[in-house]
């Protein structure tokens, strides 16, 4: 018997990894006998560089400038020419200062992706010439400009003086000047991990739409509005008519418009980032000779269902003819939709315990008894979806 174990975070309660561990703790306690694979995935996300050095990829250390402009410790990950750079652990929102109640402080005119552009520097400076720019969960609005400033590109203002970091000084951008960009982007394979499709400006625009989302008021969308608008038509000027085409690719939005600058400048090709990390952990290999595949994460949403974790592994269940089952901390949604989805079977911590957020203390037990539960019931008859009622808990409250 072979089961494949392959969770993302449940986020605030337990990593990818310890999700794994719990539930194969449990399977193996189940069945003692059975072979099971703890294959911790992300999403192209937090988790993503995590799950690459699970897979074999060695992790470098190294301190990059942060989105304000302090150092913040990061890493990149290399296994032979490629690198996998997940942009949260420099520029994201993790890496922001934070309050006194331990929150991030957003800074939505100010943050910068420079430290971004600082990792992908390390590794083609160390000779990778494949990268995978993991971009979600970016603190950033500046389309990209402090990365292509990290390799090499000056941003200038009408007197050709540099401009400082942040999206909201885009607004005073003149012209920009790639002629020092690093000279292996052009013979590097860039990929673009992102989920989302929207386009660089306008009403799905970085700005209008994650702005708020990262701190910007009216004003500031407005303002950063006109910057990313400046850097289309810089880069433009310079580069020609292609990157005014990527300013409307899909995923040009995506990080504050950092995948702009990863397809107009870099030449990425934008891929969806479960599918890259799913391939990063070489998880259709792992399937072929599997007899079950359990997925999961904290909360399975209307999100889950545009392409996050539990739907990518699922595809790849289904294409392998391997039964799935689902964990996860709490559902939002309606039990029909919930059934239509393909799994053979849901498990839903908060339906496990009297008090919602008693599932995320308590996360580690659930996980194990659930990885128990379904080690024992997948070769039978079971309910379609485990827990202490026929329906979900609705409860807002998530891992």
């Amino acid at each position: 018997m072979r089961i494949v174990v392959a969770p993302d975070k449940f986020k605030g309660s337990v990593t990818a990894r310890e999700a794994a561990e719990h539930m194969g703790e449990g399977m193996r306690q189940a069945l003692p006998d059975a072979d099971v694979v703890l294959l911790p995935v992300a999403d192209g996300g937090e988790g993503t560089l995590d799950a690459a050095v699970e897979a074999g990829y060695e992790r470098r250390e190294m301190s990059v400038t942060g989105p304000v402009g302090r150092a913040v410790d990061a890493a990149w990950a290399r296994r032979g020419n490629e690198a996998v750079i997940e942009m949260s652990l420099a520029s994201g929102l993790a890496a922001l200062p934070q309050d006194a109640q331990g929150e991030p402080v957003p800074a939505p005119l100010d943050a910068t992706s420079r430290g971004t552009g600082e990792l992908v520097r390390a590794a083609l400076d160390a000779g990778c010439t494949r990268i995978v720019l993991a971009v979600g969960g970016s603190a950033t609005t500046d389309g990209g400009a402090g990365l292509l400033a990290a390799l090499g590109a000056r941003l200038l203002d009408s007197a050709g003086h540099d401009l400082p970091d942040g999206g909201g000084c885009l607004a005073e951008l003149d012209r920009v000047d790639v002629t020092e960009i690093h000279p292996r982007v052009a013979d590097a394979e860039f990929v673009l991990a992102a989920d989302v499709d929207n386009p660089l400006t306008g009403p799905r625009g970085a700005a209008t739409v994650f702005g708020p989302q990262k701190g910007a008021s009216e004003r500031d969308i407005a303002r950063l509005e006109s910057g990313l608008l400046r850097l289309r038509d810089g880069l433009a000027s310079t580069l020609g008519k292609s990157a005014r085409r990527a300013a409307d690719a899909a995923g040009a939005g995506a990080a504050g418009g950092t995948g702009y600058a990863a397809l107009a400048v870099l030449g990425a090709v934008r891929r969806p980032g479960i599918d890259v990390v799913l391939d990063l952990v070489s998880l259709r290999d792992a399937v072929r000779t599997a007899d079950l595949l359990v997925t999961g994460e904290g909360s399975l949403d209307e999100q889950s269902l545009g392409g996050k974790t539990p739907l990518g592994v699922l595809a790849v269940g289904d294409a392998a003819d391997v039964p799935v089952v689902a964990v996860c901390g709490r559902t939002t949604l309606p039990w029909p939709l919930l059934r239509d989805t393909g799994f053979r079977a849901v498990y839903v911590l908060s339906a496990l315990v009297d008090e919602p957020h008693a599932s995320m203390r308590e996360a580690p037990r659930l996980l194990r008894e659930v990885g128990g539960s379904v080690a024992r019931e997948h070769t039978t008859d079971m309910p379609w979806a485990s827990g202490n009622s026929p329906e979900p808990d609705h409860s807002t409250t998530s891992l």
